[in-house]
């Protein structure tokens, strides 16, 4: 193929890609206006570079002849993805500097190229996090080679305040958890940084306890379990990670009527609907079955005031019956 055919190819890549990062997501940009139609067609014009090779479709018409394919494919983003993620409308070289900002780039072997840390941008919460993050199991156990990444794809993560509906909150959070502690592969990965080597438990054996535990896991998270209260009004999960002998196994906690799950899973739900329908946790009723704390107030109020006219009813009956019996009495 020519040099001028490969140059056209590449070029219709690269606008095929930037078309699919045009959408309104693209215009949130760092630390300028969302609404700055400059910004945002360099933002859309830099990513659409990146994507042209680090995407499905790049990796079927590659901009060089000499580039790494097996190293390529395990460094693709899923632009669809990215697109609804926390950092969509971010410049990918706002966070890749260093030789990553040359385009093509040459790859880590430059001796420029790094990723800056998640604290750069997320300093406050990064302030919050760490000292939980240190009192974690993974951290004690895993050191240096467990970071932020280990859990947060910065390509596909989305807070829970972003997703808002506990089904896909679950669904995301717990994925992190089994990615590592339901692959023998990925947890063999991890655990040769242990001091004592260790193979990976069986997640339904050390779960027995729990009753139906595969409902569980797909009505709440791990960390909801294996997280300690947030001290933080800012954080509504502790990134302090308990290991199985410190977990939460007290079922009240859960399942009463100041159920922990309000302000946590459901917290982004609760702080808007709150008891407009009547309901003590009326967010958690319309996806989940909690006994103790799906109850509505006003069929409460209904129940005393039954009992009450009840217990009203039968004092007239026999006060009724009293006089009756008096009046009789007096007429002898």
């Amino acid at each position: 193929m020519s040099h001028a055919m490969t140059r056209w190819l590449f070029g219709a890549a690269v606008m095929a890609v930037a078309a699919t990062l045009a959408g309104p997501a693209a215009a949130q940009t760092k630390g300028l206006p969302s609404a700055d139609p400059e910004t945002a067609a360099m933002v859309r014009r830099q990513n659409a570079e990146c994507a042209a090779c680090h995407s499905e479709a790049g990796l079927r018409m590659l901009p060089r002849h000499d580039i790494d394919v097996k190293t390529l494919s395990g460094l693709l983003v899923d632009i669809a993805k990215f697109d609804t993620s926390i950092h969509a409308g971010m410049a990918c070289r706002t966070c890749h500097t260093g030789g990553y900002r040359e385009f093509p780039h040459v790859g880590a072997a430059s001796g420029k190229a790094e990723t800056l840390p998640c604290a750069e941008c997320h300093a406050q919460k990064t302030f919050r996090i760490e000292p939980q993050v240190a009192r974690s199991v993974h951290a004690k156990n895993l050191k240096d080679t467990f970071t932020c990444s280990s859990c947060h794809d910065s390509h596909v993560y989305q807070t829970a305040a972003r997703l808002r509906d506990p089904a896909l909150i679950v669904k995301q959070d717990n994925a992190m958890c089994i990615g590592c502690h339901g692959s023998d592969e990925k947890f063999a990965a991890a655990a040769r940084a242990l001091p004592v080597p260790k193979t990976r438990p069986d997640l339904d054996a050390i779960h027995a306890w729990l009753p139906n535990t595969q409902r569980h896991w797909a009505a709440v998270r791990c960390v909801e379990c294996h997280t300690p209260a947030s001290t933080t009004r800012t954080l509504s999960l502790s990134h302090e990670v308990l290991n199985k002998d410190r977990a939460e196994k007290n079922c009240v906690t859960c399942h009463t009527q100041d159920t922990a799950l309000r302000t946590r899973l459901y917290r982004w739900q609760a702080e808007t609907e709150g008891a407009r329908l009547g309901f003590v946790n009326s967010a958690i009723l319309g996806q989940a079955y909690v006994i103790g704390a799906t109850r509505n107030t006003y069929f409460d109020y209904i129940g005393i005031a039954l009992v009450v006219l009840a217990l009203g009813g039968v004092a007239l009956h026999g006060l009724g019956r009293v006089v009756a019996g008096l009046g009789r009495g007096g007429s002898k």
